[in-house]
């Protein structure tokens, strides 16, 4: 079957790739890190989660052993198939509609900074059309310079090396990212458009569509928890 990317988006390595060049084997290989303890620390216990693009399900499946409902959604069947233990929906999450409302809806990933602006609001919209009247919008940012200062690398104690090899401009504010994984057995490269959004900027996209920050949850700012703007 042909596999649509999209613009802008590619992936190499072993394995199935997904529309926005993830590699599905890459993905079940890379650790999940402190983001389950950040999400939570900053919601209710209990919490019903929207998960948008879930992946392979690294954070799906530590929220469910922290005793959360997760519903998990993602565009791409062949990570969807590594998820266990959740509810899992098979769309993109521009197109997301399930007639319900959450107690927490999750955009991780540095999905906010979408290339395209108007991929970027739909990805927001979904989150306000699913969230409960005093729930919560988790959101993971890029790191401040992200785009800055490259070529980096960083060695995971666990044996591979990632690699942020550039970010070219693609005109419209928008950077075309080039990454490698590399691990002792196999390489993924990935290319996805990515949109730097400073803090301003981006309180201001979630404005847009009537949220509003309540809190920074880390100290480098890129976890937040929004909610509904008065």
């Amino acid at each position: 079957m042909e596999l649509n990317m999209r613009a802008g988006h590619q992936g190499t390595g072993p394995g199935a790739v997904t529309p926005d060049g993830c590699a599905v084997e890459l993905y079940s290989r890379l650790p999940v890190g402190a983001e389950p303890d950040i999400v939570a620390a900053a919601v209710p216990v209990g919490a019903r989660i929207l998960e948008l693009g879930c992946g392979v399900g690294r954070m799906t499946h530590p929220l469910l052993e922290r005793g959360f409902s997760v519903t998990a959604v993602d565009e791409s069947q062949e990570m969807l198939d590594r998820v266990r233990g959740a509810r899992t929906i098979l769309s993109s999450i521009e197109e997301l509609d399930l007639g319900e409302a959450f107690d927490v809806v999750m955009l991780a990933s540095f999905l906010v900074h979408a290339g395209d602006v108007e991929v970027r609001r739909a990805l927001l919209r979904t989150c306000v059309r699913h969230l409960a009247p005093d729930g919560c919008v988790l959101i993971q940012r890029e790191g401040e310079e992200w785009h800055t200062n490259l070529p980096r690398e960083r060695v995971d104690p666990s044996g591979f090396t990632v690699r942020i090899v550039s970010a070219e401009s693609t005109g419209d504010g928008a950077n075309s990212v080039y990454a490698e994984y590399e691990f002792p057995d196999a390489t993924w490269t990935q290319t996805f458009l990515s949109r730097p959004l400073t803090k301003d900027q981006f309180e201001a996209a979630l404005a847009e569509v009537g949220l509003k920050v309540d809190e920074y949850l880390t100290q480098d700012r890129t976890w937040v928890r929004a909610g509904q703007a008065v």
